[in-house]
This record gives structure tokens, sequence and C-alpha cells, in this order.
């Protein structure tokens, strides 16, 4: 069997250019538990990086810590060359817009209202919204495909819908970074492929996309660069097609499977479904992506090197 994306159509790969933010040696504690551990990441402008793992990778976790929602216990996050805990928590919602995995509905908020209110970074605390924070809420709903419901009220949309206008939020701020965390992980395949399109979109425009994904397929088919984490360690990150190649994929999921591209820029999955065997026998992912033992360096295969949710929400708990 086999899961299948189509790879949308992309600009030109952009000049190189020093990454807006750049995570070193990352390390996470939740309640006295270790999550993450040496953690790399390096996000440019024009360029998706999907960050994947099994669930209790600490994907999740990573991310918001980049995002500034989680103080990491040890390592360097930097956003346009600055540390972060230099970086004021206004100046950070004007740098990044943060999708988060299960956001809080609200109860009697129309869809353009909660946009307006994924302006404020921009609107500020002693002002009234003004001609050009509407001009771009409508933009931002525009160009998450939302416009068509944007006087609905939020607790009548679909899960397509609610993640376009979450998308919308995102976009009202500005920000050149867009963080989302599984942000097709509850949706059909035709609102994932509309989300796909929209994301890539947002690269031609030159925003930095970050993804937590659990689609395997789905990442490769949009992303231009991939980082596999595994057990709370960033074990490999590049090209999607070099990244996820069968060795890796039974190391680090357990699994006989195999990625493919065609010229035409679909992927494919093809998984062993029912193969009761698995890819080995002894029960370890034994091998280079394989957890350091305790007195090894965390993180030294990791660097994601030149190629490479607002609220907290449940912040505090290892996530997926």
């Amino acid at each position: 069997m086999s899961t299948a994306a189509t790879r949308p159509d992309r600009a030109a790969t952009p000049p190189r250019v020093d990454p807006i933010v750049r995570a070193s040696g990352v390390d996470v504690r939740l309640g006295g538990t270790g999550i993450v551990h040496g953690a790399d990441l390096a996000l440019r402008a024009g360029r998706l990086t999907a960050i994947v793992g099994p669930n209790g990778a600490g994907k999740s976790t990573f991310v918001r810590a980049v995002a500034g929602l989680l103080r990491p216990a040890g390592g360097t996050i930097e956003w346009d060359g600055e540390a972060i805990d230099r970086v004021g928590q206004r100046r950070l919602a004007r740098l990044r817009a943060f999708v988060p995995q299960r956001p809080a509905v609200p109860v009697g908020i129309a869809v353009h209202e909660a946009v307006m209110i994924g302006r404020s970074p921009r609107v500020g605390a002693f002002r009234r919204p003004g001609r050009a924070d509407r001009e771009a809420v409508d933009d931002a709903l525009a160009r998450a495909d939302a416009l068509a419901f944007s006087e609905r009220q939020m607790t009548t949309l679909s899960g397509g819908e609610l993640q376009r206008v979450q998308l919308a939020i995102a976009l009202a701020q500005g920000a050149p970074v867009l963080i989302a965390d599984e942000p097709t992980s509850a949706l059909d395949l035709g609102a994932t492929a509309t989300m796909a399109r929209l994301l890539r979109r947002l690269t031609v425009e030159g925003l930095a996309v970050l993804l937590v994904v659990h689609d395997l397929a789905l990442a490769a088919a949009i992303a231009d660069e991939v980082v596999v984490m595994h057990e709370g360690r960033t074990v490999a990150a590049g090209p999607p097609t070099d990244v996820l190649d069968r060795e890796r994929l039974a190391r680090v999921w357990r699994v006989d499977a195999s990625l493919h591209a065609d010229a035409d820029g679909r992927t494919a999955l093809q998984v062993a479904w029912l193969d009761e065997r698995g890819p080995g026998t002894t029960g370890r992912a034994d091998g280079p992506d394989a957890p350091p033992a305790a007195d090894a360096s965390p993180g030294a295969d990791a660097s994601p090197g030149a190629g490479a949710r607002g609220g907290t929400g449940a912040a505090d708990a290892p996530d997926g």
C-alpha cells in the first residue's frame, strides 16, 4: 500500500542567505524530565522546513522552544542574530506567527474578528485598528483562502475551514516566519491538499515556514528540507528524498517502508503494513540514528547544516 502527495509548483530556489532562526544544542525539560536533547535547526526565508519523527520524539516541544513558548534548559536559539532571551515578546510576535495544533475556538466571535485579534501585535496597545489593519486582515483572509466565510462564527467552521482561519490569524501578524504544529493532522485529503498549497505559496512570497508533520509523504512533497527527530534528538536533516531513505525509516519508525518520487514531483510512501517481522528483530534502532549513549555528545550527527502553536496550549506535556 502507499500514500501519495503531489509537490505544488514552487519558485526557483532563492539565493543562500543567513538563517532567520538558528537553534543549536537545544535541551528542554518539562516537569523535571528531559524531552529534547541537543537539537539543532536553521530556518531561511523562502524555505519550508518540516520536522518529522515518531510519536514522543520531542517535535512539538522543540518547536515551542524555538518559537519562544518554552524556555530551553540549554543550548542557544537566535532570532535574526539575537539570543531569544533578549528578544522581547512584542518583537518576537512581529518576527514569528505560531499556529497551534489544537487551537481554542472562541464562542460568539466571527472569523474576521478573530483575524483582527491576530493583528494585535501590529496594532499596539493604545490605538484602535485603522484602515491599514483592516486591509491587512482582508489580505490575510484572502491568502488563506478564507474570505468566503469571514462573516461566519468560528464555532460553525469545519476542520479544514478552521485551519485556514488559524493560518489567516497568523498571517495577519505580518511576521516573516510562520510556525505550524501539525496543521493537517485532523484534515481530510482535500483539505490537506489545500493547506499544502497555501503553505507552499507562502514560501514563494518569501516567508520561512516551519511545520511539525506526521505524514511523511506530505513532508516529502512540500518541504525543501526535512529534519528528523528521534527520542528528543535531531538525527538527520536535508532534502526529503535524501533524509527519508529506507534505512532511516526502518531505524527511526521501525517499519519496512520506502519513499519514491517521480519526475513530475509526485511522492509515494510505500509501506509493508502487514509485515509482522518489521525491519529487524532486535527491537533496538542501532546505527547512526539511534540515541547516543549517556556519555556521548547529544545531537552530534544532527546539525541541519547549510540547507538547513499563539498560546502555550498543552506546552507542558510531552508531544507526539
